[in-house]
């Protein structure tokens, strides 16, 4: 790999970039989304409903990807996603999105999160509408 492919490739993630324990920790990318999916079967509904939808669009639009830094960009990042996902259902571990990645991100790239955050309010804001109470989950 040359030094300008493994530059694009650090600049990718906040973590400096081991290929070798990379390689290792991903997963090929159809056993990825599989475990996504499963995953999300952990959240509440509404959030496994957005999710699903959100991982599904992701890997149709970069079915096609054949540059190897791009495409290990991407399983490495959601493989980093799916390590940060709650094991247990009860729990509230979810965290802030890194400072460092907003100043690596594209203009599209930040559009894509401003359009996701709008769309995920308006998916709690439509449930506690309805009386739904979200931390006990009961009407």
């Amino acid at each position: 790999m040359s030094e300008s492919l493994l530059e694009v490739a650090q600049a990718i993630s906040s973590k400096p970039l081991n290929l070798q324990q990379t390689s290792a920790t991903i997963y090929p990318p159809l056993p990825l989304y599989r475990r996504l999916l499963r995953a999300h079967r952990r959240l509440p509904i509404e959030m496994r409903t957005f999710g699903d939808a959100y991982v599904k669009d992701e890997f149709r639009r970069h079915r096609e990807v054949t540059n190897p830094v791009l495409v290990m960009g991407f399983l490495t990042q959601w493989k980093m996603y799916l390590d940060e996902l709650p094991h247990d259902p009860s729990a509230k571990n979810f965290k802030k999105l890194d400072p460092t990645v907003f100043e690596k991100m594209s203009d599209e790239q930040l559009g894509q999160l401003h359009e996701l955050m709008h769309a995920s309010k308006g998916v709690w804001k439509a449930v506690n509408e309805d009386g739904f109470d979200p931390e006990h989950g009961k009407s």
